[in-house]
């Protein structure tokens, strides 16, 4: 008899856990640390940005049905951050470490393409895995289309000058395009330093110093090698510098004991004080009416501030320099179908596990909403329907009259919900991801209580500022010059479109290329110019965001808090004279300095269960009043 044996028992890992256990062993063996842990979530961290903990390496959760990209990213990760283990020093790298926001991101980016050169210079493989997700990473941001520096994040273009420079690793079609554009925009002024920079890769400290001049000859912020040595110079005199102070000291209390002295004979001087009383009664009359100016101001800076202004330190009102280059543009109208389809299977696979949790917390939502709209009637009228449950009553007793009942009015249905969505780089990953899934669930659950919902999402179409920066430029560079970037306000679902029509739409947030910056302001003003022009009864306006606004361009050439004050006084016309009902999530920022009914999560798991508690805390009886017109907020 043939002896046999079945495999289907035992089928071995997946191909998931194979390639997860093979990447392992990679990153160990190339990071040189045996004892290393790796570990794979669903949000990797950015090994271009930051600096991982020696022995310590996050890497993106490859799905269970692998593809090329996600094969090509885990891959790039990998090599990257055991790459940054290997050959980086944390204690060097922050010795140089700039101030600025935008130089402090080229530093990063830039340290992060040495020590990705020095792989590609020793390992063939990890060259090609790094050129491949480097080319992966430039598409997905949408810089085929890149015509000038001003469009190019400062990270990415540092990181392409470094790469082609060296030449470690071949460059795809996307990082040929961009190294054109920088090639026309620096010319060779930045040859002499990438030379320097790719014949001292194997020296950290050396390779930190040429790194600082790049940033000086970019503009971003100079270079303070001076400051740094005076500094380390001073550090080998601090015993000099302690005995010093100790004579200092002993001065001061010395001058101390005469001022002592000088004190008791005061009574002496007091007759000059006298001769000067004239004088000092003018002084406390100016005092007094300085204070009348002050109370005046403080009595209008009370006073409501009108619609769409800014009080900033520069006394000018809020304005963009130009609104030519602004979009507002259907989520389909962003991405072609197939992609749009993909990504919406994407996030659908991605957030499974949630479905139920949130589901549960919807169906608690629909219950409420559909309480709310129960028939009720009015009874014992003399006119209307006639009332059947009483005609035992009349044939009991002729001497009673026939009674009526009629349905009250449902004022319930009279609601339309405005869910707009933060689109910023900051959100990328999981909060995203999680905003996408309750717009989702929120749409679906208030559709089919006959509630009207529209989704919205607010971002910018540029980096730096784009073609609003680059105009500006052009005209010389005014100063405050106000908003000097590209809005791009995104609809994913009207509210007047039926969900099964939209439901695609919510994928286009998990296209890298679509996050860059946040004018929530202007964005909260569009949102409400929406709402104010439905005839619906209630409407209410939720805004889902992770923290301030946030535009490096407009914000490099206009006061510090220009956006942030605007985005107030948004929030202050709207919650005041406005009978649009306002509230806000925050996700792991406080936002409730800003709005008067906010929420703030620590964690993205819990957005689903706040928004809907928000709601159902709203859809209650007697919460709403409309005590103001919803007139448009002009901006």
């Amino acid at each position: 008899m043939k002896n046999t044996y079945s495999y289907a028992a035992d089928r071995g890992p997946s191909k998931t856990e194979i390639l997860k256990s093979a990447t392992t062993a990679t990153v160990k063996a190339i990071a040189g640390v045996k004892e290393a842990t790796v570990s794979f979530t669903p949000v990797a961290t950015d090994t271009r940005a930051s600096t991982p903990l020696t022995g310590e390496v996050r890497l993106p959760m490859p799905p269970h049905k692998l593809t090329s990209d996600s094969v090509v990213r885990l891959r790039g990760s990998a090599d990257a951050a055991a790459l940054r283990i290997r050959h980086h020093n944390a204690a060097i790298h922050a010795r140089r470490m700039p101030l600025n926001k935008d130089a402090v991101d080229a530093y990063n980016a830039m340290e992060q393409a040495r020590v990705e050169v020095l792989g590609a210079q020793q390992y063939v493989g990890v060259g090609k895995n790094l050129g491949q997700s480097l080319e992966k990473h430039l598409a997905n941001e949408g810089y085929q289309t890149a015509g000038a520096f001003s469009q190019i994040n400062i990270a990415d273009a540092v990181r392409v000058l470094i790469h082609s420079h060296c030449d470690a690793i071949s460059l795809g079609d996307v990082s040929t395009h961009l190294r054109d554009v920088l090639k026309t925009e620096f010319g060779n002024k930045l040859d002499t330093e990438l030379n320097n920079l790719s014949n001292n890769l194997d020296n950290q400290k050396t390779s930190a110093d040429i790194l600082r001049r790049l940033i000086d000859t970019l503009q971003l912020e100079h270079d303070n090698i001076e400051e740094i040595e005076q500094e380390e110079e001073q550090s080998d005199q601090d015993d000099t510098d302690k005995e010093d102070n100790e004579e200092e000291n002993e001065d001061t209390q010395g001058g101390q004991d005469n001022e002592d002295v000088e004190s008791e004979e005061a009574p002496a001087g007091a007759m000059e004080m006298d001769a000067d009383a004239p004088e000092a009664d003018e002084g406390q009359a100016q005092g007094q009416d300085q204070a009348e100016d002050i109370d005046e101001d403080a009595e209008a800076s009370q006073a409501p501030p009108q619609p769409g202004t800014n009080k900033s330190s520069n006394k000018e009102n809020y304005r963009a320099f130009t609104t030519r280059f602004d979009q507002v543009e259907d989520a389909a109208d962003l991405c072609d179908p197939q992609e749009l389809a993909r990504l919406r299977t994407q996030l659908d696979h991605q957030l499974a596990h949630l479905q139920g949790v949130v589901s549960r917390l919807a169906n608690r939502l629909q219950r409420k909403l559909m309480a709310q709209q129960q028939r009720s009637w009015e009874f014992d009228l003399e006119e209307g329907l006639l009332d059947v449950g009483r005609l035992a009553r009349i044939v009991a007793n002729p001497m009673h009259s026939l009674t009526f009942k009629r349905e009250k009015e449902t004022k319930f249905r009279d609601t339309v919900v405005s869910l707009l969505i933060d689109n910023s780089g900051s959100m990328r990953g999981r909060p995203i991801s999680l905003a996408a899934m309750t717009a989702d669930i929120l749409a679906r659950t208030l559709e089919r209580c006959a509630v009207k919902v529209e989704i919205l999402g607010f971002t910018t179409s540029q980096w730096k500022g784009g073609q609003s920066r680059r105009l500006w430029t052009e005209e010389g560079k005014p100063t405050n010059p106000g908003r000097l970037n590209d809005l791009r306000h995104i609809i994913y679902k009207s509210a007047d479109v039926p969900w099964r029509r939209a439901r695609k739409n919510l994928g286009l947030m998990l296209r890298e290329g679509i996050l860059k910056e946040n004018i929530d302001g202007e964005a909260l003003a569009w949102a409400h110019n929406r709402l104010a022009t439905r005839g619906e009864q209630r409407r209410i306006l939720m805004i889902i965001s992770d923290g301030a606004p946030v535009d490096d361009s407009t914000l490099s050439v206009n006061p510090g808090n220009y956006l942030e004050q605007h985005l107030r006084e948004v929030i202050s016309y709207i919650e005041n004279q406005s009978n649009i009902q306002l509230l806000a999530v925050g996700i792991g920022h406080d936002v409730t300095r800003y709005y008067r009914r906010a929420v703030t999560l620590m964690d993205s798991e819990e957005l689903g269960g706040a928004v809907m508690s928000q709601l159902t805390d709203l859809f209650e009886e007697g919460r709403f009043t409309g005590r103001y017109n919803a007139t448009p907020l002009v901006v």
